[in-house]
């Protein structure tokens, strides 16, 4: 594009996010769907107002090649959004061909894997991270937004704010990850945030996911591993020590019950006491630690 054109492009995709916040539309769907109109522009190079139905299409068959079909539908609605509440034109359907959906589980954690993981783990913020996320069960956003605030150690709980789907919950609040972030919080001070990164924002999360995959490198772990995985271990684990799949789908923020009886195909479950399950992980992992969080 010329300098006129990508003018107009930074105007449009302003236009855009102004759109995406006044539909009171959430932080990470404004990151995706705003995404969605700065990748098809890259790769077509045209001003977004411009593009044809062809261009949609051609655009969409190239992506579903190279992308999960999880990422297409992100981007078709992105794209979607932008036509109807920007360039208030009607969207045209794309004849893209879905893929045979393959529903794989994800990979687990051994408790041993877990340790090593931690081990291997050189940068201390990383690791009272990853700490925190595998003993309460958190998304990586929700890990990164917690607040000194919303540490309730009277309680032992965490309130969890603006969770998937926009709510709130509170999640068991361990001993030792509460002494465990105590000590962290030490170390920086900051007044609003857990983890904290630069210009009084959490901790970047690109940065966190590259220090995952090192850490499970040096820990000679070859599984495909992200944050996430960290949660899904959790979960497992609970199922293990006998947790059943109600308290876990509430701890975990699952909306329906079906998300969370997949864990199910991990493990055979036996009950016993939440809150004392939790607990016993954290204390467990904490013990097998090399050094002290």
């Amino acid at each position: 594009m010329n300098s006129r054109d990508l003018e107009h492009y930074n105007f449009l995709y302003q236009q855009h996010l102004t759109a995406l916040k006044l539909q009171g539309k959430r932080p990470a769907t404004i990151d995706a769907y705003s995404r969605a109109l700065r990748r098809i522009t890259t790769v077509l190079d045209k001003c977004p107002d411009s593009l044809t139905h062809d261009d949609l299409k051609n655009h969409f068959s190239d992506l579903i090649k190279t992308h999960s079909w999880s990422t297409v539908k992100i981007d078709r609605n992105g794209l979607q959004f932008f036509f109807k509440h920007v360039l208030k034109r009607n969207w045209q359907w794309l004849d893209i061909i879905k893929p045979t959906q393959v529903r794989t589980l994800p990979d687990i954690l051994s408790q041993d894997e877990l340790q090593r993981l931690l081990n291997h783990t050189r940068k201390p913020a990383n690791r009272a991270l990853f700490f925190t996320l595998y003993t309460l069960g958190l998304r990586l956003g929700e890990g990164l937004n917690i607040s000194v605030q919303d540490i309730d150690s009277q309680h032992q709980r965490v309130h969890i704010r603006l969770g998937k789907g926009g709510k709130d919950r509170f999640v068991p609040l361990p001993t030792k990850t509460l002494q465990s972030l105590r000590r962290f919080w030490l170390t920086h001070k900051n007044k609003h945030w857990l983890f904290p990164g630069k210009d009084n924002a959490p901790m970047n999360r690109s940065s966190v996911q590259k220090g995952l995959k090192k850490a499970c490198q040096e820990a000679g772990i070859h599984k495909k591993i992200s944050p996430h995985n960290l949660r899904h271990s959790f979960a497992t684990h609970l199922l293990e020590m006998g947790v059943d799949l109600l308290s876990i789908q509430r701890l975990l923020g699952h909306q329906s019950p079906t998300t969370t009886a997949r864990y199910a195909q991990l493990t055979q479950p036996r009950k016993t006491n939440t809150t004392l399950a939790i607990n016993q992980l954290a204390d467990w992992l904490d013990e097998s630690l090399r050094d002290s969080l």
